[in-house]
């Protein structure tokens, strides 16, 4: 049974990689890229390695994404800034 959840998050990891790669948006790949490490994070739970999967969730998944988004938005807003002057 586990065999089968962990191939059904693979192919969805590698789909979201895809995702992550090909998107117009970067918005997109960010969160494609969190989706990435909450699905890496669960497979660890499911292998009994629940440290490893709290720490890929807090900093692969939420830290990492929230920090790239802050950055983002400091980008469009430093542009925003430029044309205005």
């Amino acid at each position: 049974m586990y065999i089968i959840i962990i191939s059904v998050l693979g192919i969805t990891m590698i789909t979201a990689a895809f995702t992550a790669i090909y998107a117009r948006k970067l918005v997109t790949s960010i969160i494609a890229a969190g989706v990435i490490g909450l699905f890496a994070s669960i497979i660890y739970l499911l292998l009994a390695a629940p440290d490893v999967a709290m720490t890929e969730a807090a900093i692969g998944s939420a830290l990492t994404t929230v920090v790239f988004l802050y950055a983002l938005n400091k980008i469009y807003r430093f542009n925003e800034g430029e044309k205005n002057d």
